[in-house]
């Protein structure tokens, strides 16, 4: 009984721990980077791991596969900025 009970608990701690790490991310947070690879084998959006345009190319060349804007960085909200008068 007593082992039930412990196994009970380390299944609630880990379930409230993985949880809270993803309410506490942002929609920015899960944002990977500005380009992604797609195409057949990646399909859409893609392999979204590339910060620059010239990087992903470099990944896609000598396949069947092309660059294009991450879409979730393309339609996120913008922040809005105050500006200093």
């Amino acid at each position: 009984m007593h082992r039930h009970l412990s196994i009970a608990a380390l299944a609630a701690v880990a379930a409230l721990t993985i949880g809270g790490a993803y309410s506490a991310a942002s929609a920015r947070e899960l944002v990977q980077d500005s380009y992604c690879l797609q195409g057949r084998q990646s399909g859409y959006p893609g392999n979204c791991q590339f910060s620059s345009y010239r990087q992903c190319m470099a990944t896609a060349s000598g396949t069947n596969q092309g660059c294009g804007i991450n879409p979730m960085r393309a339609y996120a909200p913008q922040r809005q900025t105050q500006r200093v008068r």
